[in-house]
């Protein structure tokens, strides 16, 4: 019974490349997925912290508004002549009259 053991043993040369393809799998994960996303939440939180009264801004539900009152939690929006929201800054999405990544398509002939 031991001799069959040793028998169906892997080789010591296979160790090595049978732990590798996990590595270049965490490592590909790692550079095409998670890194990009911290780097988009780093700049949405720069963006929410650079938030100034006079900014026109589009919120994660679309709406759009000018910034007329600020504080370290919340924003007040104008949407309209007297018409003032209050959104938490987390809700405030991208400055307005900037691109949203959305996905390109290309003309038909």
């Amino acid at each position: 019974m031991f001799l069959t053991l040793l028998l169906q043993a892997a080789p010591a040369g296979e160790n090595y490349t049978s732990l590798l393809f996990p590595v270049v799998i965490a490592v590909i994960v790692y550079f095409f997925m998670i890194r990009p996303q911290q780097r988009r939440a780093s700049e949405a939180k720069k963006f929410r912290e650079s938030i100034a009264k006079g900014t026109n801004v589009v919120t994660i539900g679309g709406l759009h508004g000018k910034v007329v009152d600020v504080t370290p939690e919340t924003v007040v929006l104008e949407v309209d002549r007297g018409l003032r929201l209050r959104f938490d800054r987390s809700a405030v999405a991208r400055q307005a009259g900037t691109a949203a990544p959305a996905a390109t398509t290309e003309p038909t002939a």
